[in-house]
């Protein structure tokens, strides 16, 4: 398999120190891990930071080749705060080097299985007319989205943008009120939820809606079938990825 994951490449700060993310690296970094030939397609800062990331990125297994530098901009950081349950919550820096993605050069022969992207890198417009022109070209089989929604730096538009490409959709279940009151102006239950999705945008083949503690459902658009799973009890590493 062959993924390109767009967006943005961070550094979330906690009081011990940072450490690299991202939700589009994690899952290019996963996906390495699983053997996969991953890509990350984004941006850093010409700063300390970036350099690290870089080098950090290359040791993971994913492949750089479309990663810009800015001199104008910082690598992007997020600080982020636990509660008592090990819940995160995050303060994300703006205009940073991932708000400027850059459309790379590929080869004729680039080809990729998946485009993976959310909606925090599409927060500046233009990161979204970057993605359009990906789409329209036709280089990218299945295209995922997981929503990863992080106040305030989501939008009708952008939830609307995800909606309308994608093919795979993840969402957690704290960001379905959020993405139901933004496309329908009502709530719906998980169950629910899937079928209007699937009805509003038929472009969409899996959806995916997790649900912590209580486990995960899936609902296949092209066979019309519903699929859930009870959550394992596992003692967690890490709940940011």
């Amino acid at each position: 398999m062959k993924l390109l994951s767009f967006g943005e490449v961070l550094f979330d700060i906690f009081p011990d120190g940072e450490y690299l993310g991202g939700a589009p690296l994690n899952l290019a970094a996963h996906a390495a891990l699983q053997g996969a030939d991953a890509y990350i397609w984004s941006k850093v800062g010409e700063d300390r930071l970036g350099e690290k990331a870089l080098e950090e990125i290359k040791a993971l297994g994913v492949k750089t080749d479309h990663i810009g530098k800015s001199k104008e901009h910082e690598t992007g950081k997020c600080v982020v705060t636990l509660d008592e349950n090990a819940l995160p919550s995050y303060e994300l820096s703006e205009n940073c080097a991932y708000d400027y993605i850059e459309y790379p050069e590929f080869k004729e022969t680039d080809r990729f299985d998946i485009l993976a992207f959310g909606t925090l890198a599409l927060r500046e417009k233009r990161n979204a007319e970057v993605i359009k022109r990906i789409i329209s070209e036709g280089i990218c089989g299945e295209i995922y989205c997981d929503l990863n929604i992080r106040t305030p730096f989501s939008s009708r538009e952008s939830v609307g943008f995800c909606l309308e490409n994608a093919t795979i959709v993840k969402i957690s279940d704290e960001e379905l009120p959020i993405v139901c009151e933004e496309v329908f102006g009502r709530v719906f239950t998980p169950g629910e939820a899937v079928f209007e999705l699937k009805s509003k945008y038929p472009g969409i083949k899996i959806i995916i809606i997790t649900c912590g503690e209580k486990g995960v459902i899936a609902f296949d658009c092209v066979k019309n079938e519903l699929y859930s799973r009870k959550a394992e009890k596992v003692v967690p590493v890490s709940t940011v990825g």
